[in-house]
């Protein structure tokens, strides 16, 4: 079972795909994180990375329901969301996946790094909201060098989806969280 600290940091994720407010996470709410995601950029219509990202998020979605609806009424609570944390060491190579597509979706340039704009905006992305994110690039910028390698969001995404210990700088990936 996810620990107190896994709680406080998914509580904002899960609020950010709850798009109707009502406390559930249903398909409804993943559509609508699919139309935020395919504002970006790069994930213009028509293309091979549109289809990864929808094709990535109505995935999970999926997934969250088959393992997640233990009450089979096609909706996922924080709580029955909260019972699944436990599976995602083991599904480590999915989570490494997802992050190379949202790494994509996100290097709106395409120049193979994530800049610190680039960041907010995959934050604001998630969110739907802005977002104060003074200080965060700086704990996630591993190697200092301003940017984000493909290793490092890598890194950092496994983090902030797996662990349980507050000092991993990924658990700051997607913005601040009430700890």
């Amino acid at each position: 079972m996810a620990s107190r600290f896994q709680e406080q940091k998914l509580k904002g994720m899960f609020a950010a795909f709850d798009a109707d407010g009502d406390g559930f996470l249903r398909e409804a709410d993943f559509r609508a994180l699919v139309v935020r995601w395919n504002r970006l950029p790069r994930v213009a219509a028509g293309t091979e990375l549109r289809a990864r990202v929808e094709s990535l998020l109505m995935g999970w979605w999926a997934a969250l329901l088959e393992r997640g609806d233990t009450n089979g009424d096609g909706a996922v609570d924080m709580g029955e969301l909260l019972a699944l944390v436990d599976e995602l060491p083991a599904m480590v190579a999915t989570v490494t996946a997802t992050a190379e597509t949202v790494f994509e979706a996100v290097d709106e340039n395409g120049d193979g790094v994530i800049s610190p704009s680039e960041h907010r905006r995959l934050v604001e992305t998630w969110t739907g909201r802005p977002v104060p994110l003074d200080g965060i690039f700086e704990l996630l910028d591993l190697n200092g060098d301003g940017h984000l390698s493909r290793e490092e969001f890598a890194t950092l995404w496994r983090q902030f989806w797996i662990s349980d210990d507050p000092t991993e700088p990924g658990n700051w990936l997607c913005g601040p969280f009430a700890a």
